[in-house]
Order: C-alpha cells, then sequence, then structure tokens
C-alpha cells in the first residue's frame, strides 16, 4: 500500500473485534493499524500520523474516554470515532464534548461505519486545506516591508525583482541589523513557492546539538525528554522556503548534515531511521566574510559554493543615502498608534541628529532609538531634545590620511564632543580637556553653530 493511502487505526481490545476491522480497511484499501490497548495506541499515534482513529471506549486500564483526551494532545489532527457495545446517552456525550467526531455502537453495520469514516475523512481533508490555506495567506501578508528610497537600496530590490519565479539558492550578505530577513521574505514572496511558508532558523542563537534538533526534528524516545515525536524544520519547510540566517556560526557537523540534506533532500529524524524526503528552496544569511571563513577552513567550501549560487549584498544603514529621514519617519508613525500619541513627523534639528550618527547597529539600531524616544517625546512632532537621552553620536569622519587637514579632523572632533555633551559648554570643554575660553574660540574659528 502506498503512503498516500488513507489511514485508520484499530483500538480494541477484543481481538476478534480488532482483527475483523483491521482486514476490512485493509481490503478497503485502506493503511491499516491495530492497538490493543491505550498505551499501544499512544506509542502508534507517537510514530506516524493517523487520519483516522476507530476508539473503544470500554478497555481495560485506560478507557476510551481518558485515551481520547491524550490522544488529542499527541495527533490533534486525527479524526477520532468512538466505538462501543454498551452505548448510553451519557458516554456519547462525554465522547463528543472530549473531542470525538462521532460515535458508533457494536455490532457496526459495515454501511453505517463506511459513512462516519468517509465523513470522518472529508472532515479531516477539509481541516487540512483550510490550515494549507491559512499557510498560504500568512505567507503573502506577512512579507515586511522594505522602506527606502537610496540608490544603493534600488540595486538590491532590483536583483530582488530578477528572482521573480525562480527557484535558485541565494546568499544574502550584510551587517547585524541591515533587514536580511526582510529581503529574503521579499525573494520567497516573489518565488514560485510564495504560497507556502517561510520557515526562518536562526543557526547563530542555538548551540550544535539544539540547532540540530531543530532542524531535524526528532523521534519520540530519541533522548531523555523526547515523548513525542516532532517535526523539525526541514519538514515545516517542506514546500515553502527554509531561511537559515547567520549560517556562517553553525559548527563543522552540523555543516556537514545539511549539505547532505541540500544534496539529496532526503533527510532522518534524530532517532529515526526512515529516510524523509523534503523539497524546499534555501535563502541563507551571514554577517560574515564566508570567503574568510573558507580560507581558515571553518567554513566548508562546497557548503559555500552550495549556497552562493546567487549573491546580495545589503549596504549598511550609513551608506543608504536618504534612508535615515524616511525610515524615521515610518518608525515614528508606526510607533504614534503603540504609544497613542498623535505624532506623525519628525522637525528638521530631530532629523539632523539622526542623519549625523553612525548606526553600527543599522535599521534595528534606528528602530530601537525612535520607540524609546516616542516614549518621551509630545505631540506633535518629534524633536530634538527627545532624543537626546540616547546619546547618539557622530558619523565616522574621514581621517587627514584619506585628504583632510588636520584642521578638519579638529573641527569635528569639537563638533563631537559638543553634539555630545548637548551644547553644554562647560561639559564639552572637560570632555575636550580645555578650558571654556578656548573651546569659545575654536567655536569661533570654525564657526560651528548648533
Amino acid at each position: 500500500m502506498s503512503d498516500d493511502s488513507q489511514s485508520i487505526l484499530i483500538v480494541d481490545d477484543e481481538f476478534s473485534v480488532r482483527d475483523s476491522l483491521f482486514h476490512w480497511f485493509k481490503k478497503e484499501g485502506f493503511r491499516a493499524g491495530a492497538a490493543e490497548d491505550g498505551k499501544a495506541a499512544l506509542k502508534e499515534l507517537s510514530a506516524q500520523p493517523w487520519d483516522v482513529v476507530l476508539l473503544d471506549i470500554k478497555m481495560p486500564g485506560m478507557d476510551g474516554i481518558e485515551l481520547l483526551k491524550r490522544a488529542k494532545k499527541v495527533a490533534p489532527d486525527t479524526v477520532y470515532l468512538m466505538l462501543t457495545a454498551h452505548g448510553t446517552i451519557e458516554t456519547a456525550v462525554e465522547a463528543l464534548k472530549t473531542g470525538a467526531f462521532d460515535y458508533l455502537t457494536k455490532p457496526v453495520d459495515p454501511d453505517e461505519l463506511s459513512r462516519a469514516v468517509n465523513k470522518a475523512l472529508q472532515t479531516r481533508r477539509l481541516a487540512t486545506e483550510n490550515t494549507k490555506l491559512r499557510a498560504q495567506v500568512a505567507a503573502l501578508s506577512d512579507q515586511g516591508e522594505i522602506v527606502a528610497q537610496s540608490p544603493q537600496m534600488a540595486r538590491v530590490m532590483s536583483l530582488v525583482e530578477s528572482l521573480t519565479d525562480t527557484d535558485v539558492t541565494v546568499l544574502i550578505r550584510g551587517e547585524s541589523g541591515t533587514g536580511k530577513e526582510l529581503v529574503a521574505r521579499a525573494i520567497h514572496s516573489r518565488g514560485i513557492r510564495r504560497y507556502f511558508p517561510l520557515v526562518p532558523v536562526n543557526c547563530g542563537a542555538l548551540p550544535e546539538t539544539l540547532l540540530e534538533t531543530e532542524l531535524f526534528g526528532h523521534e519520540r524516545g530519541a533522548f531523555t525528554g523526547a515523548q513525542y515525536r516532532r517535526k523539525g524544520k526541514f519538514e515545516q519547510a517542506d514546500g515553502g522556503t527554509l531561511f537559515l540566517d547567520e549560517i556562517g556560526s553553525i559548527s563543522p557537523r552540523t555543516q556537514v548534515e545539511l549539505l547532505r540534506v541540500l544534496d539529496s533532500k532526503e533527510f532522518t529524524r534524530i532517532g529515526g531511521s526512515r529516510p524523509i524526503s523534503v523539497d524546499f528552496r534555501v535563502v541563507c544569511a551571514t554577517n560574515q566574510d564566508l570567503e574568510e571563513l573558507v580560507a581558515e577552513k571553518t567554513f566548508r567550501e562546497d557548503l559555500y559554493f552550495r549556497i552562493n549560487v546567487f549573491r546580495i549584498d545589503l549596504p549598511p544603514l550609513r551608506e543608504r543615502d536618504g534612508d535615515i529621514p524616511l525610515l524615521a519617519r515610518h518608525f515614528v508613525k508606526a510607533f504614534a498608534t503603540k504609544v497613542d500619541k498623535d505624532i506623525q513627523d519628525i522637525d528638521p534639528e530631530a532629523l539632523a541628529v539622526l542623519e549625523k550618527h553612525d548606526w553600527p547597529g543599522n535599521i534595528r539600531e534606528l528602530k530601537n532609538a525612535i520607540e524609546r524616544a516616542m516614549v518621551m517625546a509630545e505631540p506633535p512632532v518629534l524633536r530634538a531634545q527627545d532624543l537626546a537621552a540616547l546619546r547618539l553620536g557622530h558619523r565616522a569622519e574621514p581621517s587627514a590620511a584619506q585628504g583632510e587637514t588636520l584642521a578638519d579632523v579638529e573641527r569635528a572632533h569639537v563638533l563631537r564632543m559638543l553634539d555630545k555633551s548637548d551644547w553644554n559648554i562647560s561639559q564639552a570643554a572637560r570632555l575636550l580637556e580645555v578650558d571654556r575660553v578656548t573651546l569659545y574660540n575654536k567655536i569661533k574659528k570654525y564657526g560651528l553653530r548648533r
């Protein structure tokens, strides 16, 4: 029988009933299984998926109602039909309240049983289709928004658009906080797998053993605490896109396992023995120089070639001309609703402060700064004074070795200290280690103004 056939598990303590139903369903083309008690049934439900369970209520040890309660936790998507020779209204109501789909009385008429099972399968099929539709809608709506107008990001988006309706493997490089996952979602939403989910995995946030469990999943009893079978990210991404963030941080052993899966499109759950076929697109991201890691032999060259089919380099925020004001206004409007304040814009002085900052944490740092400033801000606009507590520095100035004079370097340094102290002359003078008169002369000399 093929793995695609509909499946039914018969749970009954009477061998004659169990055996006759088992062979009847096999003859009808089902993938059939049998269990003599609750313990055996839970083991079967943990080991593999079942469409329908035909469950006797009156059994020694764990009765059908108690088994149903436990089974719904192990296999919540399975449809349960209750079966008993001692039917009462009370037990029927209790079974239905517990989560049974229907209730049949022994001896069961074959036609009645067939109708009940077909209805159960139809319900299961509709529920599965509904789940897929919700995943498809979520995949389309959860794309995030790339806010940009700079030429640098226009080039990035041009590359993203060139991937429309393709299935090519992509490597995204960029500093932390530059929006690599947003770009990955934009790629996914334009690809041929856009109606299926994008499954992200933060490889840098998990130690080696946990990352392997996260990716491969595990069988029941695979290790201490593994009470149930668990699907990993490979299975969850089947049909869609697997997004491996910070791939440069994975261990050499996991690199070998990952490469094998990418090449064979097969894997085995931890503690399992049966190969599972999967089909997904791979998008990877890193804030490291993978070529350098390859040279240092900490990242496999063959894996690098496997994931570096199409590369997109994200510019840091400090190099995105004109995007800081655009992003800042976007975040102000977003957080205005969150903090319930009628603030819809930023005044020019505050924008100047934001544009001078280097933003080493990129978009993530800017978003965090705006959120913090909005807590203290008052309508109608976000002002420079609202940003003062954030102690934002300045964009790094070119050194004299790059063509600037010492006077240019000194002017930039004095201005940085003045802004750092919010133009408190005494405090700025202390930072510069000069007296107030000297500082006033520097301000006059360089024509500095707040």
